[in-house]
């Protein structure tokens, strides 16, 4: 048994017991309690929510994109670095490695999973600004490990044990960004580009190392010395790039899905009907062909939803918390948008894109034979604008997954911080731009599969914190709906420790 094959085996053990035995269920079931406790927040209050995110940047003199300190983002930048983060290969390719596997019906699981995760990403959100600290440079530093550590660690007995899950949380979340964060995004950036800008041209520039495509190698090394540039910056020049490339690289490539939806207008009832009919499962069909499991439509649908909004990793909350927000409810609305635009908006035309392509049959709910996740989307873009639909989606795919990176060097070292201190972090940086060139070396698969692993491992100290945590979540929203909505004058909750409580309450009444 090679090494490689025995890395696979180890993960698929690993991958299964995190996520099939136990992380779906601790996944859904606490989206579903912070649906609960805040009394269906996302629907009762989406008027409030809406406003105070995307629509409050349309109204005159918004606070919105207002750029903090030296120590923080704008709240707009901070939503910006989080979908760059989120919006990533699990938009596209991971859309359509969940239908593909799991059949339509996976697509229905995405937004089960998206709708109880808007709350379970607005109680991290929250959770997150609470218990944020400044470091050394006057950086905020906010996350899990903080409300794990300070939070679920100030229950009485839970100290050590929160201590504990907060070290193994920075752990998976430094493993993830090599995994999610890095290695998964590259890999599919070099795929997509090779095929649409060599392989469909006739261009072969030969190997190197033995089996190493060259294009490969070249593809690593330019997004390495970009990715330097910026990274080594740190959060204030990620944010600033993040703001000026997500929301151009969402819009034309909802765009692009929209004219594709024209074009097969008539499929649109067939399209959808499919994704409700098939979301328990597929039917074996005659000649040989094998059903689809609704245990199997429920896991695809649900991991690659989380792979793509990363609701419940406690991951975005690392880059909300630098916000320069005062409210904790008011980033904790952010968070619900952030997981609307990344599932019900971005995720949702990427599935109408691959049920419309023909590559998957609307009547059996099965994929049809010789059909390769791994470019079907290009592929259906091709087959509207022809070559440069392909290119569009591995520029799409390169845009996408490469702020997908950037992102997630925030989190690494935010993570590393918390372990090492705020000097360590420079390690960090440089040792995290040098494995891009690795992630483009990798095969697919093993990739896509270690990136899933790590969610998974990361996702369950997190999920405890904010379970253990949901009375805090409750007194922060009920404070925030009585002072804003009820105009009851009382004192606000803004921060577990005095003096930041102070000096924001303060701040917030000379507003």
């Amino acid at each position: 048994m090679s090494f490689f094959d025995t890395i696979v085996n180890i993960n698929n053990a690993v991958n299964d017991f995190v996520w099939v035995k136990i992380g779906l269920v601790l996944l859904i079931g606490t989206g579903i309690l912070t649906t609960i406790i805040t009394k269906f927040f996302q629907v009762t209050h989406i008027k409030e929510w809406w406003m105070a995110t995307i629509g409050g940047m349309f109204k005159k003199g918004n606070k919105v994109r207002k750029k903090g300190d030296k120590g923080s983002v704008s709240q707009f930048q901070a939503l910006c670095t989080a979908l760059a983060a989120t919006i990533g290969t699990g938009n596209i390719a991971g859309v359509s490695s969940a239908i593909c596997v799991g059949g339509p019906g996976a697509v229905f699981w995405m937004w089960i999973a998206a709708f109880f995760g808007m709350m379970t990403n607005f109680s991290e959100n929250i959770l997150g600004i609470y218990y944020r600290r400044k470091n050394k440079e006057g950086e905020w530093s906010g996350g899990a490990m903080y409300y794990l550590k300070d939070g679920l660690g100030s229950y009485k007995g839970c100290k050590q044990i929160g201590g504990v899950l907060a070290v193994i949380f920075s752990i998976c979340a430094i493993l993830a960004s090599f995994g999610i964060g890095n290695m998964g995004q590259i890999n599919k950036i070099v795929i997509n580009v090779e095929d649409a800008f060599f392989t469909r041209l006739g261009v072969d520039l030969g190997y190197v190392f033995g089996e190493v495509k060259l294009t490969s190698l070249i593809i690593g090394i330019v997004l390495m010395i970009i990715g330097g540039l910026i990274i080594l910056g740190g959060l204030q020049r990620i944010a600033a790039v993040a703001e000026k490339v997500v929301p151009f690289m969402a819009v034309a490539y909802v765009l692009g899905c929209i004219i594709i939806l024209c074009v097969h207008i008539n499929q649109i009832g067939a399209i959808f009907a499919s994704i409700f009919k098939f979301a328990f499962g597929v039917k074996a069909v005659v000649g040989g062909a094998t059903g689809i499991a609704i245990k199997t439509v429920i896991t695809q649908g649900c991991k690659r939803g989380v792979f793509s909004n990363e609701a419940g990793l406690g991951s975005s909350v690392m880059v909300h918390s630098a916000s320069n927000v005062k409210e904790p409810v008011h980033q904790g609305m952010w968070g619900i948008f952030e997981v609307f635009a990344d599932t019900f908006v971005v995720c949702t035309m990427t599935a109408v894109v691959v049920l419309s392509s023909g590559s998957i049959d609307l009547t059996t709910g099965l994929v049809k034979e010789g059909v390769s996740d791994a470019t079907l989307v290009a592929n259906a873009f091709g087959n509207v604008f022809g070559p440069v639909g392909n290119m569009f989606v591995a520029a799409a795919i390169l845009l996408f997954a490469f702020t997908t990176v950037l992102g997630w060097s925030h989190y690494g070292s935010k993570s590393f911080e918390y372990l090492f201190g705020l000097k360590a972090t420079k390690f960090y940086r440089v040792f995290f731009v040098l494995m891009i060139v690795s992630g483009a070396l990798m095969t697919s698969s093993i990739a896509w599969d270690i990136s899933d692993t790590f969610n998974g491992m990361m996702m369950v100290p997190n999920l405890i914190g904010v379970i253990s945590l949901s009375p805090m979540v409750i007194k922060i929203t009920k404070n925030y709906i009585d002072r804003n909505i009820r105009h009851i004058d009382t004192e606000p909750v803004l921060s577990f420790d005095p003096d930041i409580q102070a000096e924001t309450a303060k701040a917030l009444k000379e507003e």
